[in-house]
């Protein structure tokens, strides 16, 4: 396999070679031991104009062949979430017809196909009452229910900005849990992902947030699955796990701890997950097997590569998970809803690339060897 001229971290290039491709086994079921989602991402239109406040357009065939790729894994699907560019291009329009699309899509596939749709207020204008707030989540999770999806329920940024303290959460929480047709997955997704939604739950006092979280589930849990938290805080989520009612779930959406939480307990609903799907597929069969040894060996070097993908601005790691999807061929460009390919530099790509190697997770050395070359050349860099 050729040698591949990189730029590094310190502003250097430097000859890289790749190693020798990892062959994932072929899973033919879900995982037992525990539940686990991949947050999958959405393929743009290469033809369409991407830039900053167009609507969205997104390439449908390849959007849904991916989904198809999570489910053949035995993955579940955790779709329209931030992962899929919610709040940041992805417009309710195109949510709409994503949600609709992978719906059919999971009735289409052999076996069981798990899917979970965000649901959130991400289309309501510049509101000014909370009761504005608990239209538009009744209004979305409607179009997930009439679709068979499990409800996400999603942070709400203008619930952030309206909410004077928990018991407006209490409020809004409440009403959405008494109607709801099955039991939904609540989603706390941190400021490190959303600056704007800082002091969720009705505090920037973690431990007042926890509390009153922890109150909306207790007084609803017949119709809560589980709880997917995302605050990259391993110590929180372990205490959080222990406090949860009976039978209530933790989906862990820790992109920088996930090993020792899923092994510990927690069960999954990751964005790394649609990057590292074939090495996450192995280790969860390797737990159901109780080979603990070989699920830490899979899932070690995946570790390395999510941190760098999730670092600050974390909110950007969507562009790393596409840029992956692109090289190991799941979608013909390098392109993103609302031109965000371009928020993570070339240094920052060619290190997701030598860590994306080293975790055995381009599964086709030359493929992926010549799309880099094709970004390096337009960037200067031909060596």
């Amino acid at each position: 396999m050729s040698d591949l001229v990189l730029p590094t971290m310190d502003g250097q290039l430097a000859t890289y070679r790749l190693r020798d491709p990892v062959r994932w086994p072929a899973i033919e079921r879900p995982a037992t031991s525990r539940v686990a989602y991949a947050a999958a991402h959405v393929v743009a239109d290469p033809l369409a104009d991407n830039t900053p406040g167009a609507a969205a357009a997104v390439d449908w065939d390849a959007t849904i062949a991916y989904r198809r790729h999570l489910w053949s894994l035995g993955l579940g699907v955790a779709d329209a979430m931030d992962t899929a560019q919610r709040g940041m291009g992805l417009d309710w329009s195109a949510t709409r017809e994503l949600i609709r699309r992978s719906a059919d899509a999971a009735r289409d596939v052999a076996g069981p196909a798990l899917l979970g749709c965000g649901a959130g207020t991400d289309h309501l204008g510049d509101v000014t009452a909370v009761d504005e707030v608990i239209a538009g989540y009744e209004e979305q999770i409607g179009t997930v229910e009439d679709a068979g999806a499990t409800v996400i329920l999603m942070c709400s940024r203008q619930l952030a900005r309206l909410a004077r303290g928990p018991e407006d959460y209490a409020r809004v929480y409440g009403r959405l849990l008494d109607q709801v047709r099955r039991p939904v997955i609540l989603h706390w997704l941190g400021e490190m992902f959303d600056p704007a939604l800082a002091g969720y739950w009705g505090s920037t006092d973690l431990a007042v947030a926890t509390k009153s979280f922890l109150d909306i589930i207790s007084a609803h849990s017949s119709t809560v699955d589980g709880v997917k938290v995302s605050l990259l805080d391993a110590e929180h989520e372990v205490a959080l796990r222990s406090a949860l009612p009976a039978g209530v779930r933790l989906y862990t959406g820790d992109d920088f701890n996930y090993p020792s939480l899923i092994a510990s307990g927690s069960d999954a609903l990751l964005g790394i997950f649609d990057a590292v799907a074939p090495a996450a597929a192995a280790a969860l069969h390797a737990l159901d097997a109780g080979d603990r040894d070989r699920y830490d060996e899979i899932l070690a070097p995946t570790v390395p590569l999510s941190r760098h993908v999730f670092g600050t601005p974390t909110y950007h790691y969507k562009t790393g998970i596409v840029f992956l999807a692109w090289l190991n061929g799941h979608q013909d460009a390098f392109t993103m809803v609302d031109g965000r390919q371009s928020a993570r530099s070339l240094v920052h790509l060619a290190e997701t690339f030598r860590l994306a190697d080293a975790a055995g997770l381009l599964r086709d050395g030359d493929l992926a060897v010549r799309r880099m070359r094709a970004l390096l050349a337009v960037h200067g860099i031909e060596a």
